[in-house]
Formats: C-alpha cells, structure tokens, sequence
C-alpha cells in the first residue's frame, strides 16, 4: 500500500494569486510567505532535484493550495501554512513538517533529506 504525504502550500489557487506569487519570489524572495514553494519551486517551474525525488519514491504525493484544502477539511484544523501531512491515519492527519520547521530549511536538499528520515521511519 502507497502512503501517502500531503503538501499544503500557503497560496492561493487561482491565477490572478498565483501570477503575483511568481512576482513576489523574483522581486522580494526574502519576504515570500510559503517556505515550501520556495524550497520545492523557482520562479517558474519545479526544482529537478525535488522533481526526481518525488518520482524516486514509493510515497504518494498529494499537493494543494491553502483554499482548497481548507475547502476540503475545513478551517477548525488550526494549522498554519505550509505545512506538510500524513494522510494515512484514518480520521485525522498526523503533521510531518509544520511552518516553522519549514522556515528552517535553506534548501530542497535538505528537505528531502528530512522526508527521506521520515518515510524510513514509517516504513520500518
């Protein structure tokens, strides 16, 4: 059986927000607001190294924007974005890496390098 992590980005889904998103790495990277399309993500397309990543493991990975998730599981979560989630525990969704611990990271390597602790820890 796959499990399965899911990516919350701390954006927006339609295509007015997601044009600014891209404005606001290029001009001011230092203040953008999502850590994970950050490190997962340049300016225009998705990192190669995060790309072979995702495509090297046997995890299933669920990736939405902050307003359709909050449309699917509702607001009286409490998490902060981005965030990423364990999927597979049956009523509830266990936290992986939340905000803060995103912040922390200053490059995709060292995200998946985190990640790749974590499947072999549930895998085990």
């Amino acid at each position: 059986m796959n499990k399965t992590l899911l990516f919350v980005y701390n954006a927006q889904s339609d295509l007015w927000s997601k044009s600014l998103d891209i404005a606001h790495k290029i001009i001011s990277p230092a203040t953008y607001n999502c850590e994970l399309c950050a490190l997962t993500h340049g300016n225009f397309s998705e990192r190669k190294v995060w790309a072979a990543f995702k495509n090297s493991t046997d995890f299933q990975f669920v990736f939405m924007y902050k307003d359709e998730f909050l449309k699917q599981y509702g607001e009286d979560l409490g998490f902060e974005f981005p965030i990423i989630l364990d999927s597979d525990h049956k009523e509830q969704l266990e936290v992986v890496l939340d905000a803060q611990r995103l912040k922390q990271f200053s490059s995709v390597e060292e995200l998946i390098e985190v990640l790749q602790g974590y499947m072999i820890t549930v895998n085990s």
